[in-house]
Order: C-alpha cells, then sequence, then structure tokens
C-alpha cells in the first residue's frame, strides 16, 4: 500500500502535467483542485524539488511546475522519493536490498518467492508508466507485461 503522501505527490504531478506549458500553479490552486491539505502539499512539493523533479518559481505568476517533462517522470520514481523502496520485503528491493535477519536460505524461501511474484509486475508497471500517461488518461496494458518468472 502506498502513503497517503506518495498518492498526494502523485496527484500533484498529474495536475502539474496538465497545466500549460511555461506555466506554474500556486500551491493553494493545486491543493483546493486536488483536495489535499495545504501545508502536507508544501512539503511534499519541496522534496520533489530537492529529486528534481518539480521547480518553483517566484513573483506574481510564480509557483510550482514540472522540472523535467512529464513523459520522463515514473509512477516509480515517485514513489521511491516519497515511500522509500518498492518492495514488500527488504531482500526483493532493488535500491535497498538486505537479507531479511530471519532468512536461512533466500533462494528455498517461500515467503520470498510469492512476494516476488507479486513485486516483478506491479514494480514493472510502476517503473513504465508515466506523469503524462496518467496526466492523459493512459493506463497500460498490462496483457503487454512479461510473463512472470519463476524464481529459482
Amino acid at each position: 500500500m502506498i502513503s497517503r503522501q506518495a498518492k498526494y505527490a502523485l496527484r500533484a504531478l498529474i495536475a502539474l502535467a496538465r497545466i500549460k506549458p511555461g506555466s506554474a500553479a500556486q500551491t493553494s490552486d493545486i491543493a483546493t483542485a486536488e483536495k489535499i491539505p495545504k501545508k502536507f502539499l508544501e512539503q511534499i512539493l519541496l522534496r520533489l524539488k530537492n529529486q528534481g523533479m518539480v521547480q518553483s518559481r517566484r513573483g506574481n505568476r510564480g509557483g510550482y511546475a514540472l522540472l523535467k517533462p512529464a513523459s520522463q517522470i515514473t509512477f516509480a520514481q515517485v514513489l521511491r522519493t516519497i515511500d522509500g523502496p518498492i518492495a514488500p520485503l527488504p531482500c526483493l528491493s532493488i535500491i535497498a536490498y538486505a537479507r531479511c535477519e530471519d532468512c536461512k536460505d533466500e533462494h528455498t524461501c517461500e515467503i520470498r518467492k510469492v512476494f516476488a511474484r507479486v513485486i516483478e509486475p506491479t514494480r514493472e508497471v510502476l517503473e513504465r508508466t508515466t506523469i503524462a500517461d496518467a496526466a492523459a488518461g493512459r493506463a497500460i496494458d498490462l496483457d503487454t507485461l512479461p510473463v512472470t518468472r519463476q524464481m529459482a
């Protein structure tokens, strides 16, 4: 399950992807339109800014805008920025791998095998789906995903 903060981050980025190129959106406008508490949104946008996803502009026409194209920001990047690794077990994490303390052998661990079957297709969808896809209402076609491979 993703955090509320991650869901708000995705919604804010989708809203920014829908504004006119070269424009910026006020935090209060995004907060109202997306029903996100303004103070919470400010914290989220600051984290996204620190990760190079959005930029802030000062002045009369100031606000927030995407720093890079929405087609270059994936759901996986956003989730990792806000929630950390995308893995139900530390031994399945790509960016923060850690061996489970109570595991005798990862290759025979039945718990790991089951969760690996779940996380691989999930990770694939998150890596392939961009903010631009979501802003345009394009869902990823699950039939195009590779068949999940069995773990040895």
